[in-house]
Formats: C-alpha cells, structure tokens, sequence
C-alpha cells in the first residue's frame, strides 16, 4: 500500500497490518516456532535448521525485528534473538477480540 492511503488508516491499523505483513512469510514463521521450541534466545543456530542461506535468514531476522516481534542483544561475535512478549500481547489482543467478535455473531454469514 502507499504512503499516500496509510493517512486514512489509524495508527493501530497500520501497526497490527505491518506486524501481519512481517508474520506472513513462512521462512519467518519457522524461525518464530524455533525460537519457542528452543524456549531461550537463540545465536546463530538458524541457518543450521532452515533450508536458506546465512544472507536470507539476516533478511527475515531483520524483517521481524523491524515489525518489534523479535529482539537481539550482542553476545560476543553474535546477536541472541528472543520474542518480544510485547508485541506479541498486542497480537494476541487483536486475534482475542477478531475471534470474540465472530462468536459473538448471532446472524449466519455468507
């Protein structure tokens, strides 16, 4: 979407759709999962598990920590990334209250 139509949106439509966008990839997604699977930061260790190369993982890592879903802190020679409990409230909130208004449709849709 352009610049120009973002004005028309909130601030809050905005964020909750690029946090979406950045979540819709599936490579982003398997780091998302390795990184609840391993329960810890994780260091390096992703290009060992994904089918990309070094370049395309930074690309994804630096996507999702654009959009605040991840966070890195430098150890040593390498940065350890986690998720950002954060951000991933403010999802939760927005699916809690898309699934609350669903259920709470009494007329059969569509």
């Amino acid at each position: 979407m352009g610049a120009s139509k973002n004005l028309y949106f909130s601030h809050e439509q905005n964020t909750t759709a690029n946090l979406f966008k950045a979540l819709a990839h599936p490579a982003r997604i398997a780091i998302i999962q390795h990184i609840l699977a391993r329960k810890s930061c994780i260091c390096g260790d992703l290009v060992d598990v994904l089918p990309l190369s070094q370049a395309t993982v930074s690309q994804h890592l630096k996507e999702l920590k654009s959009a605040n879903i991840i966070k890195g802190s430098i150890d040593g020679n390498s940065i350890c990334y986690c998720l950002n409990e954060d951000t991933l409230s403010e999802i939760r909130l927005f699916l809690e209250i898309l699934i609350q208004g669903v259920e709470n449709t009494n007329k059969p849709c569509c």
